[in-house]
């Protein structure tokens, strides 16, 4: 139940060209300033998407570039440097993370290099696209060690190396085991559930057509099929994912044919903004599955780090625990 049909930002982020003065300053290692102060020279290496990349130990200003924001600050990170993120994903923040987010020097959408090097950062974690980051690879490696993983980099691969570069690994840990705690109990709780029920996930995005939706099958609902189990539909393998084709409304009257439906919600439970328009059809409310309680309103903060999915699999609990007992 995404917002976006692109499951990872990072789309926008491009460079600002800077002058060889530019160069002179990032590559001034030897500052012995304040800025400084407490670092030591102990490293280790990491494993990257550009390599194995020579980190500090324990690396005190890191600057977080595209997707790898959010994820390092969930796992308790506190970036000196951000880059942009729109308000309708920090509007879904727990209040500590927003704070940590906006203590940060934001970098905007178009990465300013002159600003990253002003940070005097130790670290540089990316992932932005393959062909942006080769545009900025050797300036970010001139100001700080840096850490890249393209945007095919899974959610679980990604969280595992930021935690190892950035030091968060003890974070990490606890994540992990609150996940597969709430997952192994979830797939007990809903044995018959996962073998008997047919669900489909609608999604609709700020970017779609008037008078459409889609059949939503990434984004968070890809953690209720792959890791709860639930039955959902999914593209063929080697195809488009079937969010990317938008259905006229015309076509919800189809959606009898499954048992369960999930639908984007807000924290509080209701339809977003964007997919009201859907459930304000008559189709909609006619359909069978709506009548019977057997429609669900979930909530997805995100599905690049656990702690945001843990939040969507508190939602689909809750929501899971709704459905009528079946006769």
């Amino acid at each position: 139940m995404t917002t976006t049909p692109l499951r990872r930002r990072g789309a926008a982020l491009t460079a600002a060209i800077l002058s060889a003065a530019l160069l002179l300053t990032a590559c001034g290692g030897s500052d012995d300033s304040g800025d400084n102060a407490g670092k030591t020279d102990a490293t280790r290496t990491v494993k990257a998407g550009n390599g194995a990349i020579k980190v500090p130990a324990a690396p005190q200003r890191v600057v977080t570039i595209g997707n790898t924001d959010l994820p390092f600050i969930d796992m308790g990170g506190k970036p000196v440097g951000v880059t942009g993120v729109a308000e309708s994903e920090l509007s879904l923040l727990p209040k500590a993370q927003r704070a940590t987010f906006e203590k940060a020097t934001n970098l905007g959408e178009e990465v300013d290099l002159e600003k990253v090097a002003s940070l005097k950062p130790d670290l540089i974690l990316v992932q932005i696209p393959d062909a942006e980051f080769k545009k900025i690879e050797k300036q970010l490696e001139a100001i700080a060690p840096t850490a890249f993983w393209g945007l095919d980099t899974e959610w679980k691969a990604l969280a595992d190396a930021i935690a190892d570069a950035g030091n968060v690994k003890d974070a990490l840990g606890r994540q992990k085991a609150d996940f597969e705690g709430r997952v192994a109990k979830m797939k007990q709780t809903y044995s018959d559930v996962i073998k008997n029920t047919k669900f489909v996930n609608l999604d609709r995005y700020a970017s779609s057509d008037p008078g459409t939706f889609v059949i939503g099958d990434i984004g968070c609902v890809e953690i209720a099929q792959d890791d709860v189990g639930l039955n959902f539909p999914k593209a063929a393998a080697g195809a488009d994912p079937l969010a990317y084709t938008n259905l006229p409304f015309e076509k919800i009257a189809e959606l009898s044919k499954y048992d369960v439906i999930t639908y984007p919600a807000d924290a509080k439970g209701q339809p977003t903004e964007v997919f009201a328009p859907v459930v304000q059809t008559n189709t909609w409310k006619a359909l069978p599955n709506v009548k019977s309680g057997n429609a669900l309103g979930v909530f997805c903060p995100g599905n690049n780090s656990y702690g945001a999915v843990l939040r969507y699999l508190e939602s689909l609990d809750t929501a899971l625990a709704t459905l009528p007992a079946k006769k």
